[in-house]
């Protein structure tokens, strides 16, 4: 404590150390310890000793219970919060992606995919697993040569790129944040595949045209509740009838959830993310046909813990680019994250789409091995 107490809890057998700082500190996070865990945090109002943060974390969300809410007004707290108009969507990517590139690129992979990756073995390292995703991506999405790809929410453009150079298609990346269309661009000119990917600044609902295949990794998490209905009849307009579309999103294996205030403050804003329930009502109003659907255990808490390694082992460039606030907001984001995929209820989702019979094998051989065939 700030006098100098020391208080003792549990059986010691993992010990971690919570030296709080302030008693202000102690104070707002008894009566707000959603919001002001992560607030008091980045203020500096409390610590943990070196490399136990994520420790920490883990140790107070296996000794806490789910706050006690019933699913009806989980799901009115959600739709009130994530409120997701164009106009909003726009301005609710831009507050975390337009954050300046060089910072990303100190922590996430050498080819800057954001989002979960897949380890065949917790040894990979964050380059292979990300490049384990992308292979099994390409692989449900039954690429031919020349194909048309839409990617809806394509990033700096990872996912085009491998898909462009490993299989021949077409890709178009659609994304609402203005830095990463200009990372896209400029990397697209840099490996000479500006004829096969092209990068716009436009909303999911404002894009016209039709694709042999749709592709959409970590998108939905910032549709909004009200907009999932919305979001799968895009995919469904946009879909040739013989297409095949592929959604992979994090989920909630339990009841729908409102997202943490803090993460929606700090991090997120209109962000949420879905139960897997949300996700099949959504698809329920489409005339899409769920031909696959696979769920990642553990895979994104190695993400982010790679991640998180990699931030932290930059401290120093990102302070002279950021102040101390946006590291410790940054550390302590990607650390309760890590937490909540290993301890809480959170997983990822790969969905695999289509609108008739015919277009996918039956049997799901085809993805067990590389170089499988792949007809019907």
């Amino acid at each position: 404590m700030p006098d100098g107490t020391v208080h003792t809890f549990g059986d010691n057998a993992k010990p971690v150390n919570w030296s709080i700082r302030s008693e202000q500190a102690i104070n707002r996070i008894a009566r707000d310890w959603e919001f002001e865990h992560g607030r008091t945090y980045m203020e500096g109002g409390w610590e943990a000793d070196p490399g136990e943060l994520r420790n920490m974390l883990g140790l107070l969300r296996t000794n806490f219970a789910a706050r006690p809410s019933s699913k009806r007004a989980n799901r009115l707290l959600s739709a009130w919060q994530h409120v997701n108009s164009i106009r909003r969507s726009y301005r609710h990517i831009a507050h975390h992606y337009d954050t300046d590139e060089s910072i990303f690129r100190l922590f996430l992979d050498s080819e800057m995919y954001y989002s979960c990756a897949f380890f065949n073995s917790p040894g990979d390292s964050i380059e292979q697993a990300q490049q384990n995703k992308a292979a099994i991506i390409a692989r449900k999405l039954l690429l031919k040569p020349d194909m048309t790809v839409l990617d809806i929410g394509c990033g700096w453009g990872s996912l085009a790129f491998h898909l462009v150079t490993h299989h021949s298609v077409n890709v178009t990346g659609i994304t609402l944040s203005n830095e990463q269309l200009r990372v896209a661009q400029e990397e697209a000119r840099r490996h000479g595949i500006s004829d096969r990917c092209r990068f716009l600044l436009v909303d999911y609902r404002e894009h016209e045209a039709r694709y042999d295949r749709i592709v959409s990794v970590s998108m939905l998490e910032h549709v909004g509740m009200d907009n999932f209905g919305t979001y799968y009849s895009r995919i469904n307009t946009m879909l040739a009838e013989d297409g095949v579309a592929l959604v992979h999103t994090m989920a909630n294996k339990s009841v729908p959830q409102p997202t943490n205030p803090w993460i929606t403050r700090c991090i997120f804003p209109g962000g949420r993310i879905p139960a897997v329930s949300d996700t099949a009502a959504g698809i329920e109003k489409s005339r899409l046909m769920l031909t696959d659907l696979e769920v990642w255990r553990m895979q994104y808490a190695w993400t982010l813990r790679r991640w998180l390694e990699r931030f932290q082992a930059h401290r120093e460039e990102i302070l002279g680019i950021k102040d101390e606030a946006f590291y410790r907001m940054w550390k302590f984001y990607l650390a309760v994250c890590d937490m909540s995929f290993e301890f809480a209820n959170l997983i990822v989702i790969q969905c695999q789409l289509v609108k008739t019979h015919g277009v996918v094998p039956v049997s799901r051989n085809y993805l067990l091995m590389q170089d499988a065939e792949t007809d019907p």
